[in-house]
């Protein structure tokens, strides 16, 4: 459910949001920032899936040992259809890629992929730990083992409300599943979907530069 890691000592850790299967783009801004993947690693805030060209492989991007996916809303409606047959979400929200693959090599491979997408990580850097779901944490990250997979996976309370409170006992939190027309800040939490599948863009920075902007909105 919860997935820690230890300080980044050798490189830069960077968070990218929904991806939805444009891979390209992800080329582009990796590219743009030089990212060395002997040193580096991405965190992703899931919805790799869906609506973009390359879902596929953008979904295997987690078996690479630099990149780290949480799930999303999408890989769990893809969950949803191809191991529950519940068909009519998934396919109405950008899963009709999936009629190209065969449906038994597609689970098992949406399988082994899940099993490295937890719910939420805590990521260790030198302003501190940022947390990452995919769409909304608790107020307390003290409570993100008994949070709903539905508010982590679905919620937009927050952004709906512009809500500003912090969320305690956490530096930052990023998240996706909301599309911004430019990464926003509510309290400590990053909404950072730019709705790649629309507007051609995703939000690409750097998980330091994040909790340095929080510790500074902290201690001005």
């Amino acid at each position: 459910m919860l997935k820690r890691f230890e300080r980044n000592v050798s490189g830069h850790d960077y968070v990218v949001g929904d991806l939805h299967g444009h891979y390209a783009l992800l080329e582009r801004e990796l590219t743009r920032v030089a990212f060395d993947s002997d040193r580096d690693r991405l965190f992703s805030v899931g919805d790799l899936i869906d609506r973009g060209p390359d879902s596929l492989k953008c979904l295997e991007l987690v078996h690479q040992p630099w990149c780290f996916a949480v799930t999303g809303n999408h890989e769990m409606m893809a969950r949803n259809a191809l191991f529950d047959n519940h068909w009519g979400q998934w396919l109405s929200n950008g899963g009709d890629w999936s009629r190209e693959h065969d449906k038994v090599v597609l689970r098992n491979r949406l399988a082994e992929a899940m099993m490295k997408m937890p719910l939420a990580f805590e990521v260790d850097t030198a302003h501190g730990v940022v947390g990452i779901v995919h769409a909304e944490p608790p107020q307390d990250w003290a409570d993100i083992r008994k949070t709903s997979r539905e508010t982590l996976l679905w919620s937009r309370q927050r952004i709906e409300s512009d809500h500003q409170d912090i969320v305690s006992n956490i530096d930052a939190v990023v998240v996706g599943h909301t599309p911004v027309p430019e990464p926003r800040t509510l309290g400590n939490v990053r909404y950072i979907d730019l709705g790649s599948f629309f507007s051609g863009r995703i939000c690409l920075e750097r998980l330091e530069d994040i909790a340095a902007m929080m510790e500074k909105s902290r201690n001005p």
